[in-house]
């Protein structure tokens, strides 16, 4: 064969490279070529795959992560996609050559209201990429108490996603009412029902509401009206009776005290007078017992020389008997007793030393109080002994000596005229 000359054999070496390198059979390694002498074509491998030469500035040197050829529209190792100049506007590859997906940190307008590049759904932006919002069922950090995602307002949690209170206008569970404000003197306090004994004072309504059911300390439970004496509820400390009256003559008069005597007020059945204190000589005995005072008509009377309590009254014949117990409570002075123990003269004495010889009844009205009340024209008076009624003497309009038999005589009816009584 004939030989071919040497500048032919360089012509053929560029052209058969490729195909030399090309038919290297698997696994077999083309570092063998490396130069040629004489040449100026390198075909040196540079370990990127694109026998290009050196590796480019960026590229990965065989790690398998992408390198700055992300955007070059060819997809390569590390990469998910590669789109090109159009990665970032496509919505479907992201700049670093991924799929786009929400959580990324890529804002895709068309697909995602948000992108934060985090799963933290208590931020402003939460899980599907969307924007934080009331009901979306994640409570946003530092402005809402809650969210769960429902417009129910009476589970705890309302519609502005704040945690249900008393107050709030809403009815929560375990409330019965909710009209939006905090005043307890209304219907609805502390979001319940007013009632007596809830401890809220309802104004207009109640006195008081102390939320107890005492009804001794002041407030009576069954009203919520404020204690007072006669309400029929004996105060603690303040009270020693309360008989819900207002009766100043039983055993317990309107001071809410038990009646004694000296406190002011007469005890009926037990006590004469009452004149607040318990000292004698002024009317009323440190006994609480009328004392005999200076008018013979009035209700203390007045006495004799002899030392007797004596009262006058006008009274008819048929009810001289009983007249001085049903007029003041007084006792009767017999007719005995005027005639044969002293009365007679030692009365008409005091008798004629206050009303001298005038007369007082003589169909008089019965019990009355004064001389003027009383009126009339007669000058006898009326006894009783035994169950007989007398009109006995002395003539009072008579000028001269006492004479105590003068009228003695039976007088059983309607007729008026003065009876005697004694203080018991």
């Amino acid at each position: 064969m004939s030989r071919l000359p040497a500048f032919a054999l360089l012509t053929l070496v560029p052209l058969a490279l490729p195909l030399l390198l090309s038919g290297c059979p698997s696994g077999s390694s083309d570092e063998g070529f490396t130069s040629f002498t004489g040449g100026n074509a390198s075909a040196s491998g540079d370990g990127d795959g694109d026998g290009d030469g050196p590796a480019d500035t960026g590229e990965a040197e065989g790690d398998g992560d992408p390198g700055t050829d992300c955007g070059n529209g060819i997809v390569e190792p590390g990469e998910q996609c590669d789109l090109g100049p159009d990665n970032a506007e496509s919505g479907a590859c992201t700049p670093a050559c991924q799929i786009a997906a929400c959580g990324d940190g890529y804002l895709r307008p068309e697909f995602e209201e948000c992108d934060d590049g985090n799963t933290d759904n208590t931020d402003d932006c939460v899980a599907g990429c969307k924007l934080a919002s009331c009901g979306d069922g994640y409570t946003q950090a530092g402005v809402e108490d809650c969210d769960d995602a429902n417009d129910d307002d009476a589970d705890g949690c309302t519609t502005a996603c704040k945690f249900g209170s008393c107050g709030d206008g809403i009815v929560q569970a375990g409330e019965q009412c909710d009209d939006g404000n905090d005043d307890t003197t209304d219907d609805c306090p502390a979001c319940q029902f007013a009632y007596c004994g809830d401890g809220y004072t309802q104004a207009g309504v109640e006195e008081c509401d102390d939320g107890n059911d005492i009804d001794t300390d002041g407030c009576i439970p069954v009203f919520c009206k404020l204690a007072t004496c006669g309400d029929g509820y004996i105060q603690a400390g303040v009270e020693t009776c309360d008989d819900g009256n207002l009766n100043d003559d039983d055993a317990c008069p309107t001071s809410c005290e038990d009646a004694y005597c000296g406190d002011g007020f007469v005890h009926a059945g037990f006590e004469q007078c009452d004149d607040g204190n318990n000292v004698s000589g002024d009317g009323c005995t440190a006994e609480c017992e009328l004392e005999c005072g200076l008018d013979c008509w009035g209700a203390g009377g007045c006495l004799t020389a002899a030392g007797r309590c004596i009262r006058f009254t006008c009274t008819p014949g048929n009810q001289s008997a009983t007249a001085c117990e049903s007029c003041f409570g007084w006792e009767p002075i017999t007719r005995n007793q005027w005639l044969n123990q002293g009365y007679c003269g030692d009365i008409i004495d005091k008798y004629r030393a206050v009303n001298g010889t005038g007369t007082q009844c003589g169909d008089a009205p019965i019990c009355c109080a004064s001389p003027g009340a009383c009126g009339g024209d007669d000058n006898a008076w009326h006894f009783n002994d035994g169950g007989t009624n007398y009109a006995v003497g002395p003539c009072l309009g008579c000028q001269g000596n006492t004479d105590c038999t003068y009228w003695n005589f039976v007088d059983n009816g309607t007729y008026t005229r003065i009876t005697a009584c004694q203080k018991g």
